[in-house]
């Protein structure tokens, strides 16, 4: 059985107790540096996932006879690995155990309702931000290309500097931070990021 599982933004304390019981009856884990050193008691198979999804994907195939856990960052299927390990073994074959997504954490943390939000991300992803500006609330997964220097900056060439943007660095950590700023005053980089562009604060 492949059994894919929610961390939320950081780590275990996010966790629920269903995906935790996953891990604890898991012969082999899947995931990222920072999530496999979580479980440091964790005794069977370890397989590191980064850029190396080809590889993972064939170490995988070959434990299929196995319980293999992999531990994602906030929910698998919100951009997450959910959905290329479906496309992969097929829907049938893999369990998915939803976890916070950091959009979900972030709007919980700023007290902003999630009605009416259009959500997105640009993990690996070119962003239309025409698109992106004509919505009156967008929440929004970033990477280090495109993050919120980048956004507000093609929101001000599209006039809406006026706008709010919600940022949320390090989710959950020890130094986690969110900033709430007008659109135009967005001039620096942020550590791992999500946000939040609202009309009006």
């Amino acid at each position: 059985m492949l059994t894919v599982v929610g961390m939320g933004p950081a780590g275990v304390q996010l966790m629920t107790p269903l995906a935790k019981e996953a891990v604890q009856r898991a012969d082999a884990l899947v995931g990222g540096a920072r999530h496999l050193a979580q479980f440091a008691e964790f005794t069977g198979e370890r397989c590191a996932l980064g850029a190396n999804i080809a590889e993972v994907l064939a170490w995988i195939g070959e434990r299929q006879g196995q319980n293999v856990v992999v531990l994602a960052s906030g929910d698998p299927l919100f951009y997450g690995i959910g959905t290329r390990l479906i496309a992969h073994f097929g829907r049938d074959n893999v369990q998915v155990i939803p976890g916070v997504s950091a959009v979900q954490y972030l709007c919980a943390r700023a007290g902003i309702d999630m009605n009416d939000m259009w959500l997105t991300s640009s993990h690996g992803r070119e962003v239309d931000f025409d698109v992106l500006a004509a919505h009156r609330k967008v929440a929004m997964v970033t990477d280090k290309r495109c993050g919120p220097k980048a956004i507000a900056a093609a929101l001000i060439a599209r006039g809406k500097g006026h706008r709010w943007m919600v940022i949320g660095e390090n989710l959950a950590q020890d130094d986690e931070r969110i900033h709430w700023l007008p659109v135009s005053a967005v001039e620096q980089d942020y550590e791992m990021n999500t946000v939040v562009i609202l009309d009006e604060r």
